[in-house]
């Protein structure tokens, strides 16, 4: 069996970025991805709180939607996280490579949650009102 395991391959920056530092927030660099999905978490539980606020007919659609948007967001941590996971693993970071994987897990976890709430609601929406049985 053999190790996938690799030194990384020495890289020199570009001339234009020579002397550049990317920013950090602490120990974790901000990126591109990152913000996205923080706007998009950000923005997907607000309008979850929004539709719980809500009170007419239309709560149930809104809350639908909303844990479907939620899900998804969390599936695309969930991605993110798999594949930092593999990226620590190759580069022999095993303990961030667990840390990533058990982020990537509970993430999948939650999208799964999200979704199975999403049917329900959606299953409940469809239950016409009054019917006694």
């Amino acid at each position: 069996m053999t190790d996938l395991r690799r030194e990384p391959a020495p890289r020199e920056p570009p001339p234009f970025e020579a002397e550049r530092e990317p920013p950090h927030l602490g120990p974790v660099p901000i990126t591109t991805t990152g913000v996205l999905i923080a706007v998009a978490l950000i923005g997907s539980l607000a309008y979850l709180a929004y539709a719980i606020t809500v009170r007419d007919a239309s709560q149930i659609p809104l809350l639908a939607s909303g844990a479907v948007v939620l899900g998804i967001v969390f599936a695309a941590i969930a991605g993110v996280g798999a594949r930092a996971t593999w990226r620590s693993s190759v580069g022999g970071r095993d303990a961030r490579a667990f840390a990533h994987a058990i982020v990537g897990g509970l993430a999948a976890l939650a999208a799964a949650a999200c979704f199975a709430g999403a049917v329900i609601l959606f299953l409940l929406r469809q239950v016409p009102a009054g019917n006694g049985s």
